[in-house]
């Protein structure tokens, strides 16, 4: 076995003892065929005010000017399917809310697979990034074999869905690269019909600025008038894309105790959540990416869904 592919092996095989869903790797380079796509999403205004996506247009597109001198993007999915879902009835928060933030869980598991990286090959030069840079992970994921990004833009993989985190170590190390898989969308259109404020303008093309996620987390402002009724009793993200999809009848639940939700969480009912109080936000939501929104952008949702 020569060393790239020796390399290659042992990262993966430590990526999977992280509990890892899946791994796969792509030469760092210049993403040629995102670079329209990405023009055309901010010139369409599809991003509406997360002006952080209008930043470092570069960087977004070649991670040798995100990361100098790297060779190697390393892709690795996270399960964060739950094993017990939300009463039925109920305000509705997106599956990957649950738990712990899944910032500090995967940026925890990525720094060890940096220090076995270190320890076990040699000094390298790298950044780990889990959704929080200037990095499109979804290209990055499907170019490397992971999956095919879907009609929905999320990533889908046969077997395994789309309910999974995906983050990226980004490394100046040469290693074997992994192909592209097939798209396996097919004729299906179900999650451009089931979206209620018809986000998914196109199959593969989504306007961000019309998605439930983003009214309920990215934006600042009171919600628009003309979505009242439409939120189908989400008040923060939305997984009716990802739910309706017939990839996701294959999903299992992850084994990260740190996802597991707060018990109270499943059991609150529509009238719990009316009368939330902060106590009890931060109770529940203790390190929870739902501080994101905090508890004012929370009642904000709740009082629109009422």
């Amino acid at each position: 076995m020569n060393i790239k592919a020796k390399n290659t092996s042992l990262i993966k095989t430590e990526a999977k003892r992280l509990g890892f869903l899946s791994c796969g790797i792509s030469k760092a380079e210049f993403l040629e065929l995102e670079a329209p796509r990405l023009e055309r999403y901010l010139n369409q205004n599809f991003h509406g005010e997360m002006d952080y996506m209008e930043h470092h247009f570069d960087k977004r597109l070649d991670p040798t000017i995100l990361v100098e001198g790297s060779k190697s993007v390393i892709s690795l999915l996270l399960n964060y399917y739950p094993n017990k879902l939300q009463q039925e009835d109920t305000y509705k928060l997106s599956k990957y809310a649950y738990g712990k933030d899944y910032h500090f869980v995967i940026k925890e598991k990525l720094k060890e697979l940096l220090h076995t990286i270190e320890s076990e090959i040699g000094a390298v030069n790298g950044r780990a990034f889990v959704d929080s840079a200037p990095v499109l992970d979804k290209a990055w994921a499907a170019k490397s074999g992971l999956g095919w990004i879907g009609k929905h833009s999320n990533l889908l993989t046969q077997q395994v869905g789309s309910f999974y985190f995906i983050a990226e170590l980004i490394i100046d190390l040469e290693l074997e690269y992994d192909g592209a898989t097939t798209d396996h969308c097919g004729t299906c259109t179900k999650c451009i019909d089931a979206c209620p404020t018809d986000a998914i303008t196109e199959p593969y093309v989504v306007d961000g600025s019309k998605c439930i996620s983003y009214f309920t987390i990215e934006l600042k402002d009171q919600l628009p008038e003309s979505e009242k009724g439409k939120f189908e009793d989400w008040m923060f993200g939305c997984d009716i894309c990802q739910d309706v999809c017939p990839w996701n009848r294959f999903s299992q639940p992850h084994k990260e105790p740190l996802f597991n939700p707060h018990p109270e969480l499943l059991e609150m009912s529509k009238k719990d959540w009316e009368e939330i109080t902060e106590d009890i936000f931060r109770k529940v939501f203790q390190k929870s990416a739902v501080k994101r929104t905090k508890f004012t952008g929370l009642t904000r949702n709740i009082d629109f869904l009422k």
